[in-house]
């Protein structure tokens, strides 16, 4: 019952990759492969090492690059397995990465992933099914605290403790194994039918969480600089301010857990980042896509060069 995947800011990010030149790209979030044909199809010396936590996108992605041979190689790897799945690919130095960081229009569409309130389902919201704990697992383990703390952080979720004390309670009760009990457990925590807007922020919250995105994130960045050649092109896709802000301090060299505005002492200087960045403005949607395709509406796309050494 899921569509098909309309990549986000496509000609934007395809522009970035091909600046970099022939040689392999990762795509780090395969998904349903749409960036990854766009960019071989633009550059014919491009090649492909496409990963995937999900082996579902895998399935989906393999047909739709079988037209370009031996130019494409997948594995199935989350963002800790990168340098694994780099290695087995041959270890060649990458021309350019994509990171589309977020969840698939499949995923949010087919129930049994249980991504959307808007369906009936279990509630899951693992991107690998095969490994970890499920959402309702989570929260079933869970204090209030650490409840209110992931809706805080990662959902930007007004009133987290009284929605999180409500799960808890849901939780408890074994009333929490469906995305419609969770969806009702919000509703009786807001005394009535919650907007949209709400129910999409706490099961964004749960699902960064559940497949811990953000721990997967930072490591992700802590590799690339490694893996890229010279003059290669990393193009982050982010749909979270908290992702968004990652991504800018890591590969700007600022200190995640220091405020942008303080400076360091002159006596410890900053490490210099290795990258240059290539949009000192994060580049958005125009109004026509985000009309076309309102999940790209808060897409947040930001583009880094790596210096020579």
């Amino acid at each position: 019952m899921s569509g098909r995947h309309e990549p986000v800011l496509l000609a934007e990010t395809i522009g970035f990759l091909t600046a970099a030149g022939a040689g392999l790209h990762l795509d780090a979030t395969l998904g349903d492969a749409g960036h990854a044909a766009a960019l071989l199809d633009a550059d014919p010396g491009a090649r492909l090492l496409g990963c995937d936590r999900d082996a579902d996108a895998l399935a989906r992605s393999a047909p739709r690059l079988a037209r370009f041979g031996n130019r494409v190689m997948l594995a199935r790897a989350a963002f800790r397995d990168l340098p694994r799945a780099h290695a087995d690919a041959g270890h060649e130095p990458l021309a350019g990465a994509l990171f589309d960081l977020g969840v698939s229009s499949p995923q949010i569409d087919e129930p049994a992933r249980g991504m959307s309130f808007r369906f009936d389902g279990p509630l899951d919201l693992r991107m690998d099914r095969s490994a970890g704990a499920t959402a309702a697992e989570w929260l079933a383990g869970a204090d209030v605290e650490v409840i209110a703390r992931a809706l805080a952080d990662h959902g930007d979720v007004p009133e987290p403790r009284r929605i999180a004390r409500a799960l808890a309670a849901a939780a408890a009760a074994g009333r929490l194994a469906t995305t419609t009990d969770l969806a009702d457990a919000v509703a009786r925590a807001l005394g009535g039918r919650p907007h949209p807007r709400r129910l999409a922020q706490v099961f964004q919250a749960l699902r960064i969480v559940v497949n811990d995105e953000m721990g997967e994130l930072d490591a992700a960045l802590a590799w690339l600089p490694g893996a890229m050649r010279d003059g290669g092109v990393v193009v982050t896709i982010a749909y979270h301010s908290g992702e968004d802000r990652r991504i800018k301090q890591m590969l700007r060299g600022a200190p995640r857990t220091a405020p942008v505005r303080r400076l360091p002492p002159p006596e410890s200087p900053r490490d210099e980042s290795p990258w240059h960045e290539l949009t000192r403005r994060v580049v958005t949607p125009s109004d026509e896509e985000s009309a076309r395709n309102p999940r790209a509406r808060s897409a947040r796309l930001r583009a880094f060069r790596r210096k020579h050494t």
